[in-house]
């Protein structure tokens, strides 16, 4: 847990110390940090950098004030939870912190629907015109392994897509090498655990 401010500091500690489910920790400790900002900017995007804490923490933000940050720069940067200070209990200080835990997210509607917009805009003015999907796969590349998924082999993804069996190959063969994957299995494996397919 870390608050620049006192007041807020010692608000977050009693709520934690009051939850049997949560513990205080130093940040090098834990893997889902609770950090009180006063306003979410790039100040507070640099504060989260330089603590001390893993490279995979995920951090529960509680503003005081105005969001000033991109989401998607907020998730770069490890944010999984925004609680508005003056709306945060210790009860829903705990689902956020049990939430992030899980490896899910707790964003007020606002911050959600900024967002989707920006991974709207996003798929739209930059992917779509390349051919790509936000997995970083062509619409292509993923309809060969929903076939592979489905049991079909080179000859008959070829024939239900009219390539030839070398061009599905080729597909097969790029997507392993991007992805670093081993083998089909594991390009589908890897597929069906990213919701591509």
């Amino acid at each position: 847990m870390y608050s620049e401010d006192p007041l807020t500091r010692a608000g977050l500690i009693s709520s934690i110390e009051r939850l049997p489910q949560l513990a205080l920790t130093t940040m090098k400790e834990t893997p889902t940090a609770v950090v009180a900002v006063g306003t979410a900017d790039s100040f507070a995007m640099s504060l989260l950098r330089s603590l001390s804490a893993p490279a995979n923490t995920r951090f529960v933000l509680v503003v005081e004030g105005g969001w000033h940050v991109e989401p998607s720069v907020a998730a770069e940067h490890g944010v999984r939870a925004v609680l508005w200070r003056a709306e945060t209990s210790a009860a829903v200080l705990l689902q956020a912190v049990q939430a992030v835990a899980a490896g899910h997210a707790w964003l007020p509607p606002v911050i959600q629907g900024q967002l989707l917009e920006q991974i709207e805009y996003v798929q739209r003015a930059v992917l779509h015109p390349r051919g790509l999907s936000a997995s970083g796969l062509t619409s292509r590349e993923i309809d060969v392994l929903r076939l592979v998924s489905e049991g079909l082999d080179l000859s008959e993804i070829a024939l239900k897509m009219s390539y030839s069996e070398r061009t599905i190959k080729k597909i097969l063969s790029a997507v392993l090498r991007r992805l670093g994957l081993r083998n089909r299995v594991h390009a589908v494996a890897y597929a069906i655990r990213a919701g591509i397919i």
